[in-house]
């Protein structure tokens, strides 16, 4: 079987996929993709409302307790909806892996270690460009026929043009 040469390159996720493994070995989830997709498991309304913590394994081996962080508003809300839960992280896994549901509160402001927060950090402001250095980022993508293609070697252009050298 032939290896892949990647010339230097290689898939984000390939590089950090050990890295996020190890982080979530430590914390109990022995598939990670409980931790990296909550959003697409659990649907966006209640991935904004809580996030999993920790994944906890009887003595007996099989069933694990899933325990889940919320705001103590919104803890009866997932209470009622803790079936439904387990059974989408459990299809996650791929079998019944998940076999109680803990939910634990914290409030929205306290110590810093309380403080739960379940919504994205606000993407920033983009940095004002330099007009000759767009030109030039425009200038070195113009050949390249595709719409998205190009807008995409412009914003690369204009990164590696504008970086201050060290």
């Amino acid at each position: 079987m032939r290896r892949r040469s990647y010339k230097g390159f290689q898939r984000t996720s390939s590089l950090l996929r050990d890295k996020i493994r190890k982080a979530g070995e430590t914390r109990g989830f022995a598939v990670t993709r409980v931790l990296t997709h909550w959003p697409e498991i659990v649907g966006e309304e209640t991935a904004a409302i809580c996030k999993p913590v920790d994944v906890k394994y009887g003595r007996k081996g099989f069933g694990a307790t899933l325990t889940v962080l919320t705001t103590g508003a919104h803890a009866p809300i997932l209470e009622m909806q803790k079936e439904q839960l387990r059974t989408k992280v459990n299809a996650a896994y791929g079998y019944n892996a998940i076999e109680r549901l803990r939910i634990t509160q914290t409030a929205p402001i306290g110590f810093a270690e309380g403080q739960a927060q379940f919504q994205p950090a606000p993407k920033k402001a983009p940095k004002p460009v330099n007009p000759a250095v767009q030109k030039e980022a425009n200038q070195m993508a113009a050949p390249v026929k595709d719409e998205g293609l190009r807008q995409a070697l412009e914003l690369l252009a204009n990164n590696v043009l504008s970086k201050t050298k060290t």
